[in-house]
């Protein structure tokens, strides 16, 4: 598991902006200092994926502001790294407001930010041709800037690149023609479970009459038959597990049990696994240990970029590798 591999995170990077004395996943934060959490999903993904053991790099923009400045930072002291960073001079590094109502955090996307502009230049097209994964997301496509800089990278990987794609629905973001553009060049698709049935609204397939069980797995294969490149479809189901499911089998996760310090950043921690095991050759059954496993891990932690000790993640591998999931057909 020590080969490290190529990995790119292309999108959003920002900051969820706290009230004063409010706390997340038990970070507190003041907003009257520009702190908060540093985030986005492809942001997640790629410190994951480099304190996995790959060389993980961030394709995002920040603006030429306190929050970028800060953003730099921090990835400067993580294994990804902000090196390969765009800074714009007129738009802002991303922010997301958080407000509390009735203890529920409620979240307002800014726009426009830094990450609306992200710019195909030659660096990142080089990248791209070398990579051995990328993880791209429907957030970051909301504006049609980015939208086509984020394509064109994902069409310019080779043939052996695996190609992820995150469904990220944050309303109003939520448009059917960046999914469907997006799943004719994944080879992955990975969503939630809560995701799934209006990820196959907004694409205009109708959902086959199904037990409730069973309605995952069909949906999967739903999308499996209506998109050729697609190879895998996993679905996230949070303390419950993960579906992974493809054209010749299907393996079915239940969960690991872990402490909940917060959930921020579970999932592209689970993406993050999937890919690094992925790219490994990892059979349905590991890549749904790996997943559940590193995402517990994550949900145990507080925010998304919690720095992972060594003697963590030595224990944690020698737990996937004697491990097995739950079902496997």
């Amino acid at each position: 598991m020590k080969e490290s591999r190529l990995i790119l995170g292309i999108g959003e990077l920002l900051w969820d902006l706290l009230p004063t004395g409010a706390e997340l996943g038990g970070v507190p934060s003041d907003r009257s200092s520009p702190m908060g959490l540093l985030g986005g999903a492809p942001a997640n993904f790629a410190v994951m994926a480099g304190q996995l053991g790959d060389r993980a790099l961030i394709l995002s923009r920040v603006g030429n502001d306190e929050l970028g400045r800060k953003a730099t930072e921090r990835l400067k002291r993580l294994p990804c790294g902000a090196d390969s960073l765009q800074l714009d001079s007129d738009q802002p590094t991303g922010r997301v407001t958080v407000e509390f109502h009735h203890g529920q955090p409620q979240y307002t996307i800014h726009q426009p930010a830094a990450w609306d502009f992200l710019e195909l230049t030659q660096s990142w097209l080089q990248l791209a041709e070398k990579a051995d994964a990328i993880c791209f997301g429907s957030l970051a496509q909301r504006s049609a800037a980015s939208r086509q800089s984020i394509q064109a990278l994902a069409a310019r990987t080779g043939d052996a690149c695996v190609r992820v794609f995150d469904v990220n629905l944050r309303p109003p973001f939520c448009s059917g023609q960046v999914i469907q553009e997006s799943l004719k060049l994944a080879t992955v698709l990975k969503m939630n479970d809560a995701e799934t049935p209006q990820v196959l609204a907004l694409l205009g397939l109708a959902a086959r009459p199904d037990r409730a069980a069973e309605a995952l797995h069909t949906s999967a294969n739903r999308l499996l038959e209506e998109f050729p490149s697609l190879q895998m479809v996993a679905i996230t189901r949070g303390a419950h597990g993960s579906l992974l499911v493809t054209r010749e089998e299907w393996h079915e996760h239940a969960g690991v049990a872990v402490k909940v310090a917060d959930t921020i950043g579970a999932g592209d921690a689970f993406t993050a696994a999937l890919t690094h095991y992925l790219l490994r050759g990892a059979g349905l059954a590991k890549l749904n240990e790996a997943g559940n496993r590193w995402g517990a891990w994550m949900a145990s932690q507080a925010g998304a970029m919690p720095l992972l000790p060594e003697a963590v993640r030595v224990r944690i591998e020698a737990e996937i590798e004697t491990q097995s999931g739950c079902r496997s057909v």
